[in-house]
């Protein structure tokens, strides 16, 4: 097991066959330049971390990669193909146990057990790269700097505007939620769809509003920001709607309140401040920040070094409001933030100052299974939104998600042979090579019935509703506008990435599905009628990754001349306005008929289908699942053969997303 160099080729046959990144062996062979003595356990132990990381885990765990290898490192991967390898990192592993793995690292000038200059931490049997070892301590220690108890104001002064805002029979979470931000420097409002977290959080804001304009005093500056441009125009877009509904009349200052509570959102990076070919920002903790509360939408997609970015900019007296699923898919990036913040939201431990605050304050308490007088002070800045808004108890989209989330796979499975109206199943009889052939999912995207809508809605709708050649550029624009909205009512969302069943394979098979229907003249490069996602931020133009437009033809500017093609995109602000741009402009898009679960976090569609491969995959989680089915507004249907309704869909509500990460150990 000392032998570094037969470890190194075996290194480079891993990454051949597509097991590991080139990353991974580059940061292997990086160690051992830094010192030529490193152990053949230690350089196993720096790719494998490097490598988990790239599955958007903290840190590698050294004694689950020592009990179960193949579960807890992916290796072989799902998709790797038969080949001869001649040492597997299973085989590497088995010569090794845990008190002699930590004992050679230990032993190593490159890894050190906490601060230091050493590339590699060793806490416990958790081993980090050092740059997210600390990422995960900042972000440890600036939350707990926030979490003693600092209310806004006296209890007494708050309840009126409480009771003013929230008139809902007790329990009010969404008033509790209320009560419990302003307690403290940072809160964290946490619940399904439909719970009701962006009027919570405008209430909220008007609270605070009002209680900064109390004898004269000055507005406080706030700042909505979300992790993609798409979710900010959705935060933005929900935000104007709850604000549209809130009983001014009820609260001291009234309406004179209303321009100091804002509507617009940006980008997490952009409100840093991005710098190119770089992970820096220009707001840090030495140029903070100029605000005093800021409010994070989708907080699930935050990945451990943007939270700890985040923090670090934050002024020392700013309060940080999160919102989020804590059920979702986690970032795709290193961390689950969100989800480990409130690992313990479920149970509530408020303790008795915390009780008394909300009974003061709210005139309310949370029911006594959730009072716990040993709870911790980040279990009292957590409010669990319990009551969904949207889904009724006879939706059967909330009860899947609700069966999904306790991992109920039989009860699932019962609820789409219930025959319910918003549930659907696609099941398809064609093997993977000949998906373009079958009659099932033909239907579905061509939604040969009004509702649920498919793809082929929107493309009707273009054709139906073109404006004539001679039409004022603002019908252009609503025309654009409208297909946009009617392109977002329907989405495909694949668990993988390639393959038949993955986004490669579906786009091409949709695409040609509309093209036999007469809807699509081309299926190739740039042809009128595309969906396209942007896939990296692109600040020159404005567009941010998650962004989705959709090419269109506008008219030609002469007789003869051909038309003009553009991509229309919304204008990212929630006005409804467009945006035109050449498509040799748009470096990094993708076709979109089909979108993966991560890409589509932050979005909603009327109708969501989500398609599962007939073979598991460790990628087929419970938060995957639970995630597709809740971007459902209005119906959801299940895709896939026979095989994925049954033991695929049961095997992936049966595993959670456990990432390797110590955010929650004491330091």
């Amino acid at each position: 097991m000392d032998d570094c160099a037969t470890l190194l080729a075996d290194l480079g046959e891993w990454v051949e066959h597509g097991w590991l990144r080139e990353l991974d062996r580059s940061f292997a062979l990086f160690l051992r330049d830094l010192d030529p003595a490193a152990s053949a356990p230690l350089l196993l132990a720096a790719a494998l971390a490097s490598h988990q990381l790239g599955r958007g885990h903290v840190c590698l765990d050294l004694q689950a990669a020592l009990a179960d290898s193949p579960a807890s490192l992916s290796l072989p991967p799902a998709h790797a193909p038969d080949a001869p390898i001649a040492r597997t990192p299973s085989q590497w592993l088995q010569a090794l146990r845990l008190d002699a793995w930590c004992a050679a690292l230990r032993a190593s000038r490159l890894c050190e057990p906490g601060p230091g200059h050493a590339p590699l931490v060793l806490q416990g049997p958790l081993l980090y790269l050092r740059r997210y070892w600390q990422h995960e301590r900042e972000v440890r220690a600036l939350v707990g700097a926030r979490l003693a108890p600092e209310p806004v104001a006296p209890a007494a002064q708050v309840r009126p505007v409480l009771d003013a805002l929230f008139t809902a029979p007790a329990p009010d979470w969404q008033k509790l939620a209320c009560a419990l931000a302003l307690r403290q420097r940072f809160a964290i409002v946490t619940g399904g769809p439909g719970t009701g977290k962006t009027t919570t959080v405008v209430r909220l804001l008007a609270l605070l509003q009002s209680m900064a304009l109390q004898d004269g005093g000055e507005p406080l500056r706030i700042r909505l920001a979300a992790p993609t441009g798409k979710a900010a125009a959705r935060l933005a877009e929900s935000i104007r709607g709850a604000l549209d509904r809130l009983p001014w009349d009820a609260l001291p200052h009234g309406e004179a309140l209303r321009p100091h509570v804002p509507s617009a959102a940006t980008t997490l990076h952009r409100l840093l401040g991005s710098q190119p070919e770089s992970r820096h920002f220009r707001h840090h903790a030495g140029n903070p920040l100029a605000l005093d509360v800021l409010v994070v939408d989708e907080a699930s997609m935050v990945d451990l070094e943007m939270m700890a970015r985040l923090l670090q900019a934050l002024p020392p007296r700013a309060r940080l409001v999160l919102l989020g699923d804590k059920d979702q898919l986690a970032s795709v990036e290193a961390g689950a933030v969100l989800g480990e913040l409130c690992s313990r939201a479920q149970e509530g431990h408020y303790d008795a100052a915390t009780v008394q605050w909300l009974q003061d304050c709210a005139g309310q308490q949370p029911p006594p299974p959730l009072q716990d007088v040993q709870g911790q002070p980040l279990d009292q800045a957590i409010a669990m939104l319990r009551v969904s808004h949207r889904f009724t108890a006879d939706s059967g989209i909330g009860r899947l998600a609700q069966a999904v989330n306790t991992g109920d796979a039989r009860a699932a499975q019962a609820l789409w042979r219930a025959g319910l109206d918003d549930l659907r199943s696609c099941r398809l009889a064609q093997p993977p090579a000949l998906l373009a052939q079958d009659a099932r999912l033909r239907a579905l995207v061509l939604a040969e019935r009004a509702a649920p809508f498919g793809h082929a809605h929107y493309l009707r709708r273009m054709q139906a509703t073109r404006p004539p050649a001679d039409a004022a550029p603002a019908a252009w624009d609503a025309w654009a506008a409208d297909l946009l909205q009617a392109l977002g009512r329907f989405q495909l969302l694949c668990a993988l990435r390639e393959g038949p069943w993955g986004v490669t394979g579906l786009n091409a098979t949709v695409a040609e599905l509309l093209r036999q229907a007469g809807l699509l003249q081309g299926t190739q490069g740039w042809f009128a009628g595309r969906p396209v996602l942007v896939t990296r931020n692109d600040y020159g133009l404005s567009l941010m990754n998650g962004d989705v437009g959709l090419t269109l033809d506008l008219p030609a500017p002469e007789p003869g001349a051909p038309p003009v093609r553009r991509v229309a995109f919304p204008a990212g602000d929630g006005s409804g306005a467009v945006r035109w741009v050449l498509p040799a402009r748009l470096q990094a898009v993708e076709t979109v008929f089909a979108m993966t679960v991560h890409k589509s976090q932050g979005s909603e569609f009327e109708h969501a289908a989500l398609v599962l491969p007939d073979q598991g995959n460790p990628v087929l989680t419970r938060e995957l699942v639970y995630t597709g089915i809740t971007r459902a507004k209005r119906w959801f249907t299940l895709v896939g053969s026979a095989r994925a309704h049954g033991p695929v869909l049961a095997e992936a509500i049966g595993r959670r997303v456990l990432r390797a990460s110590g955010l929650m150990e004491e330091s």
